[in-house]
């Protein structure tokens, strides 16, 4: 099958270090912790008082009142996330075809500040059912690509993956195999999370998943440290253009990388924990490198999925280093979620554009908080601990896993004409 050339023509983030991409790009580069005293809600009575907040964000700034009343906050996010992108892209609405363009989103949970807020209204009340009518829209996940879609008028396929952690980079692994496939020319992909809520922090807290790092939030996400003690909430979104190459040309577009590969798998093991060999994540990584049909020797750098955990982060370690043998010594390794914290099905989205943005400034940004070396890794890998390192990156690979074995990984590629 003669499959089309995918590439990206536009970035947009809203993350815990920086509410534009440039902002994203500056706080990954200089190694910034978006960690702080959690302001959504009164958490002094929770295990997790901290989490990864987005900061000096009003969104009627962004959406007329009237309309934003009637969405959740990841949705909020997902609209500005997706509008940076669009607008960088320079897409001219009026030129493209419209029945062609998709809007593939993912979000591992969705409204749960909205489930949340009514069904404890409904407890305090007296049983009479008093519901907001845009309740049922406001939590469900798939009104957030539905959102998109109806402000522009995209009209090819319209959904949301949900997969957990992974749901983002599922969403534009699906992206990609559309447009490569002939089925559109375009899609508007990523993913959005609004989960610090008091649920959301209590309910990962019950799973004992969450740093407990109180008198030290900022530096709480440590991957691959020794003291690490669990993953640390964030919030926010990510978007990327995904487009066919020829489509992108005859519009004169400014291309940041094209999408060569996405690997799928399965752990088939645990609930929540991962595999203990990585055989998921060694399994979609050689899935991946397989359908860009290049060798592991061509990758440069991975952005791990690199949570925090203690079980996690070194599931990850062994699948790399059985991968790539020999040549995970001559690959930069970074999680930045050391620096924006963990955003559940947003995740792969916003580490998707730190990953094309490391191949557009061939910077890799650092695993920050690295105090005390754990043992249990190989001394020879890199890191990338605590700095930010210049080095060619022609190809990056970018994982992502979530809660019932859920794994997918993207490659992107320097551009080649």
């Amino acid at each position: 099958m003669n499959l089309r050339r995918v590439v990206v023509t536009g970035l947009g983030s809203l993350t815990p270090i920086g509410n534009t991409v440039s902002d994203f790009w500056d706080g990954l580069k200089n190694g910034v912790s978006g960690a702080a005293p959690i302001t959504n809600f009164d958490a002094e009575k929770f295990k997790t008082q901290f989490a990864c907040e987005v900061k000096n964000f009003n969104v009627n700034d962004h959406i007329d009142r009237r309309e934003h009343r009637r969405m959740d906050k990841f949705a909020h996010y997902a609209l500005v996330a997706s509008e940076e992108a669009i607008k960088d892209a320079q897409l001219d609405l009026d030129k493209i075809n419209k029945d062609r363009v998709g809007v593939i989103w993912g979000a591992g949970i969705g409204g749960l500040k909205s489930f949340q807020d009514e069904v404890s209204e409904f407890a305090k009340g007296d049983g009479t059912p008093r519901f907001n009518p845009f309740f049922i829209p406001k939590m469900i996940a798939d009104l957030s690509a539905g959102h998109i879609s109806i402000k522009y008028g995209f009209r090819g396929p319209n959904y949301v993956t949900v997969s957990a952690c992974a749901s983002a980079t599922n969403a534009m692994v699906d992206a990609f195999n559309y447009i490569r496939l002939g089925r559109i020319d375009l899609a508007v992909s990523g993913g959005s999370e609004a989960a610090i809520t008091e649920s959301g922090i209590g309910g990962f807290n019950a799973l004992k998943a969450l740093s407990q790092r109180n008198d030290s939030p900022e530096t709480a996400s440590r991957p691959f440290d020794k003291d690490r003690d669990g993953f640390v909430m964030g919030e926010g979104g990510g978007a990327l253009i995904l487009e066919e190459y020829e489509h992108a040309k005859a519009r004169g577009a400014t291309i940041y990388a094209e999408l060569v590969g996405g690997g799928m798998s399965s752990d088939a093991y645990h609930l929540t924990a991962p595999h203990p060999e990585g055989l998921g994540a060694i399994n979609v990584m050689k899935d991946a490198l397989n359908d860009a049909g290049i060798a592991p020797e061509a990758i440069d750098y991975i952005n791990v999925h690199g949570t925090s955990t203690p079980l996690g982060d070194l599931s990850e370690a062994i699948a790399i280093q059985k991968v790539f043998g020999e040549h995970a010594y001559n690959l930069n390794i970074s999680s930045t979620k050391s620096m924006t914290g963990h955003l559940l099905g947003a995740a792969g989205a916003i580490e998707a554009v730190a990953s094309i943005l490391a191949i557009k400034h061939q910077t890799v940004p650092p695993t920050i908080n690295h105090v005390t070396g754990d043992e249990q890794f190989d001394q020879k890998l890199n890191f990338t601990f605590n700095k930010a390192q210049e080095r060619e990156v022609n190809y990056v690979l970018c994982n992502t896993f979530g809660f019932g074995g859920h794994n997918f990984s993207l490659i992107f590629k320097k551009l080649e004409m």
